[in-house]
Order: C-alpha cells, then structure tokens, then sequence
C-alpha cells in the first residue's frame, strides 16, 4: 500500500496542514508540535479501524492508539487504547467511581471531540474531557493515532502522547481468559 506523508508548503498549490483536519492542525501548533505536521500520513483509503490503520501503516496492531469516547454516567470521558485490546467498562467504570459506563454515541463523540468516528485523535479536542490512557501503550516506543481523519495517522511516542492528552495511565485493558 502506498503511504504519503503532508505535503511541503512549497509544493505548488499545497499547504503543511492540507494533510490533516484543520483543528488538528491548530493543536498540534498550539502545544507546540508543528514539527508534526510533516510526519503526518495520509492514506487512499479510510483507516477507521485498527487493524486497517496498521495494515496501512505496515505496524503491529497493539501501536495504533485508539481514542474512544465513553459515557460515565453521562459525562464523556476519553480512553486511549492500544489496537490489539479492547476496553473494560467495568474497569473504567471503577477507575471513575462511576455509577454507569457506555459507549457514547457518535453524536456525541462528534460534539465532544469536533471529530468523527474513526478519525478521534487523543489531543485536540472541541471540549475538555477526562482522558485515561491504558497502561499497555507504553509497552512500544512509538504508537500511531488519528490525525483528525479516517484517512491521516500520526506517530509519537506513546509517554509523550499521553503528557499531551492529559490522560491518567490506568489499566483498563479487557483481559480475556
């Protein structure tokens, strides 16, 4: 699959931020990661899902960071994820002292975040949200997250990566038996 990274500012008729979503973009500028900008990768085809993200990306599924947006008692909250895991709910639901935790609505995901589905990025969002990162990221050097797209991906190291969420690192990964 052929990959292709933001483009140059001094291509013709291109801009560094024409890679990504436009609120990403500012983000990354505001927290001081433009450097970003041309690491982001763009790909043909939608990468909504983690396995299609790693396929695209040629990575393990376990470095795609997945940002989900949950319900706790009806407040979103943001769990990040890695790729190859699934997320208890009853496990936030403790890490939260909530009384009931669900997987929140793409509605809501949108007017939380300002993105769709598929495209979550774990920073950069339209409103403030608890964020809580699962421990079994840090286990790579670098993960990869949406960019703000089902079509654009960013790598970071995942310690850096949570500092700039805001997340808390919990263990709230689904272990099967």
């Amino acid at each position: 699959m052929t990959t292709t990274a933001a483009t140059d500012a001094d291509e013709p008729g291109n801009s560094v931020t024409s890679a990504t979503h436009p609120r990403f973009a500012e983000a990354l500028d505001a927290l001081g990661l433009a450097t970003l900008h041309p690491r982001i990768r763009r790909f043909p085809d939608a990468t909504r899902t983690a396995a299609e993200a790693a396929a695209a990306i040629g990575c393990e599924l376990s470095q795609i960071c997945k940002s989900l947006i949950f319900a706790a008692d009806g407040v979103p909250v943001l769990v990040l994820m890695d790729g190859a895991s699934r997320v208890d709910v009853e496990l936030v639901r403790k890490e939260l002292g909530a009384g009931k935790v669900t997987r929140a609505a793409a509605d809501v995901v949108r007017e939380t975040t300002g993105y769709a589905i598929g495209g979550v990025p774990p920073f950069g969002h339209r409103t403030r949200t608890r964020v809580l990162a699962d421990r079994s990221l840090l286990a790579h050097d670098v993960v990869w997250a949406a960019a703000g797209t089902p079509h654009t991906v960013f790598p970071m190291a995942p310690g850096t990566l949570v500092a700039h969420a805001g997340a808390t690192v919990v263990d709230v990964r689904e272990h099967t038996a």
